[in-house]
């Protein structure tokens, strides 16, 4: 059955809400990226009109809905769209700096996947992304993409051990893709199971490095792996000591640790956006918790010693910052789904952009 692009991403976030009610957790305001902090740490200014402009608008028949963000490949900038296309479940795309767009690929769907809604990653001139839907039972891809549109499809989850549904996308370590699933493997028995963390390779052999059971080890990551130094760090965003979430690191040959499991309260829940490291200290956010229940941005040490660094009070100052952080010349910037100004549909505010200073 065709489902239209945006009534199955927000099915998508249900089902992820209530796959962590199945899990033992409580259900996370699953959302798009986001991150933010007080007032004083807060970059509020409009740029010149000369400052911004719109390179293209998508039409529908040409890609809808790109949630995902770019990369450049040689000087020309390639990404993904969630909808829309010859078939409605998206495509990849090209576009100049100029504002001239291409249409690489249009996913038809069915086993050759549909919805494409993390970034794509470059190795060695081939792009490799992932599909949320669409391949085996509709429980995901993992895709690759020529410059000039050749695509193939590497993997199609199953739904059993070996995971369903990446949310996020992957990374490359000497020559092997890494990635999570939200759901699948074998870990925690319920029905949706509580996802996991797996390699493949460029040529499609799959293997399930872990899967989470719901335990300390956490469950349900919704976001991408960090290489540190040859080791993979992550989250979750249920699971762990208190059901609020995890961060752990895992070796490429599947030893997975609990670095820190999230306690609620002052300390965050339900991290989901992907994390950044800075000399070797992680950086990331929870989307919930902090001091006012509007979410934190969180360090922690490659051993486990975290520390909230901000929590966000919402009202103007911003809440719920669902996406990670970047670092420019020691400087974090992220985004807040909600609050800011008003004005917009969604009365909890139209969300802000902050910078936080280490």
């Amino acid at each position: 059955m065709r489902v239209a692009g945006l009534k199955r991403a927000a099915l998508s976030s249900w089902v992820a809400a209530a796959i962590l009610a199945g899990c033992g957790g409580s259900q996370p305001p699953i959302g798009a990226p986001g991150a933010m902090p007080q007032r004083r740490s807060m970059t509020y200014r409009l740029l010149p009109a000369s400052s911004y402009r719109p390179l293209f608008r998508f039409r529908g028949h040409d890609g809808g809905n790109p949630f995902a963000g770019l990369i450049n490949v040689n000087g020309r900038l390639y990404g993904t769209t969630y909808a829309g296309g010859t078939q409605g479940y998206g495509t990849v795309f090209s576009v100049t700096t100029s504002g001239k767009e291409d249409i690489l690929y249009n996913f038809p769907g069915g086993l050759d996947g549909a919805t494409p809604y993390a970034p794509l990653i470059n190795v060695r001139g081939t792009m490799y992304g992932t599909t949320l839907h669409g391949g085996m039972n509709d429980y995901g891809t993992v895709f690759s993409v020529t410059t000039t549109g050749a695509e193939n499809v590497l993997y199609r989850f199953h739904y059993g051990n070996d995971g369903a549904w990446p949310y996020a996308g992957l990374i490359a370590l000497n020559g092997i893709l890494y990635g999570t699933t939200f759901t699948g493997g074998s870990g925690c028995g319920s029905y949706f199971n509580c996802g996991t963390i797996f390699s493949v390779t460029t040529t499609g052999e799959e293997k399930v490095l872990h899967s989470f059971a719901n335990g300390s080890d956490g469950a349900n990551p919704y976001a991408g792996l960090l290489d540190v130094n040859r080791t993979l760090y992550g989250t979750t965003l249920g699971g762990g000591a208190n059901s609020d979430g995890t961060l752990f690191s895992i070796t490429t040959n599947g030893a997975e640790k609990v670095l820190y499991s999230f306690a609620g309260g002052s300390d965050g829940v339900y991290p989901q956006g992907t994390l950044i490291s800075v000399n070797r200290i992680l950086y990331g956010t929870t989307s919930a918790g902090g001091a006012s229940n509007n979410g934190t941005v969180f360090s922690a040490t490659t051993t486990g010693a975290e520390k909230v660094l901000y929590s966000f009070g919402g009202g103007s100052v911003g809440t719920e910052p669902f996406a990670g952080l970047i670092d420019v010349k020691g400087a974090l910037y992220g985004t807040t789904g909600y609050g800011g100004r008003r004005g917009c549909a969604h009365k909890a505010g139209c969300g802000t952009v902050f910078a936080f200073t280490l």
